[in-house]
């Protein structure tokens, strides 16, 4: 669906709208792969929504509007006249609700610059990576209600202002009965949520998961692709062992996120390819599209995620007096790619995590 572009702001570029006199109802806090998509699902309902984020990101949005796609086949945009764009939060903006999708290393910043701007009680859904932003949020914005959330599919930026979603779930946020009146729009959106109680769980089971994205990161392959390689998947059986280690040292359950309970995926990962595929059915619905946020960001040349990844098994590990050697080592080999950015085939890998 598009939307009609309001007829007294039609007539200019969006960055040069005055920001702060556009009624808002969702602010998208980082405008990304992942905030463009779910941003763009719901202006495309007719939710009025703001999109925060970087020049390069809001030129091309500027330019081009929102366009998404799915693995479904849905296709869907938004014109560049019906956008709301800002490279800042502009005082006097008052979101019913905010949507924080900035990376994991800028959360302290946009939390602080939401919690200086907004209302006081203003509710914040965190749809980060990683276990300790939503901690991070609250204490930089004491005066917002941070949620937390976990986006279960892959967002990739195909070109700009093209969104792809290349595997499919549901959003998972914290239960709040602030967020039952949007249950409703974000599922005509397509873009459904969940609400639970267990939010550390999906959180975990949501990392166990994403420590697949330094392996596609560095394979230089499409996520399906990658998949498909015996030596790529033992790589992330040892990351996924050494956190489900971790995870039964401190007593913490990751919520099943994939067709399989996560104590199997290590075992099944390890499976000879023919037998993986059977196995794995379910699991390999991902379309050619598809690659981690973070092979985006090694080609970009932008800070990774890596540490609220593989960073959080490690030091879950060492807090219960554990080691978690390979996570440790696929942290080095993802700071020191800039110096050879090229990909490691499965070998390579395997040799640099020490894999025998």
């Amino acid at each position: 669906m598009e939307l009609l572009p309001d007829p007294e702001l039609a007539d200019l570029p969006a960055p040069a709208r005055d920001a702060a006199a556009v009624p808002i109802d969702v602010l998208v806090m980082g405008a990304g792969a992942v905030g463009c998509f779910v941003g763009g699902s719901l202006a495309g309902q007719g939710v009025r929504v703001m999109f925060v984020g970087r020049p390069r990101m809001l030129e091309a949005l500027a330019l081009n509007g929102i366009r998404l796609s799915d693995l479904d086949g849905n296709q869907r945009r938004v014109s560049p006249a019906a956008l709301a764009l800002a490279d800042h939060v502009p005082p006097g903006v008052a979101p019913t609700l905010v949507l924080l999708t900035v990376k994991s290393g800028a959360t302290v910043d946009a939390a602080a610059e939401l919690g200086s701007v907004l209302p006081p009680g203003t509710h914040v859904v965190s749809l980060q990576n990683g276990i300790c932003n939503v901690d991070l949020a609250a204490k930089a914005a004491p005066s917002l209600r941070v949620l937390r959330g976990m986006v279960p599919f892959n967002v990739a930026e195909l070109a700009p202002g093209l969104f792809h979603r290349g595997t499919s779930g549901r959003i998972v946020v914290q239960r709040s009965r602030a967020l039952r009146p949007w249950l409703g729009v974000f599922a005509r959106a397509g873009v459904p949520l969940d609400l639970r109680s267990d939010m550390n769980g999906v959180q975990w089971g949501k990392l166990l998961l994403n420590l697949n994205n330094p392996v596609n990161a560095l394979s230089g392959l499409p996520l399906r692709a990658e998949l498909m390689d015996a030596g790529y998947r033992r790589c992330l059986a040892a990351l996924m062992d050494e956190a489900l280690a971790a995870l039964d040292a401190a007593f913490i359950a990751p919520s099943r996120l994939s067709p399989l309970p996560a104590r199997l995926v290590p075992a099944v990962l390890r499976l000879p390819t023919p037998l993986f595929k059977l196995v794995a059915a379910r699991m390999l619905r991902i379309d050619a599209e598809a690659r981690s946020s973070m092979a985006d960001d090694l080609a970009a040349g932008r800070r990774t995620e890596i540490d609220a990844l593989c960073g959080e098994v490690v030091r879950l590990a060492e807090a219960n007096d554990l080691k978690a050697p390979v996570n440790a080592r696929m942290i080095e080999l993802v700071e020191r790619w800039p110096e050879s950015p090229h990909p490691l085939s499965a070998r390579q890998l395997k040799a640099a995590l020490q894999l025998g």
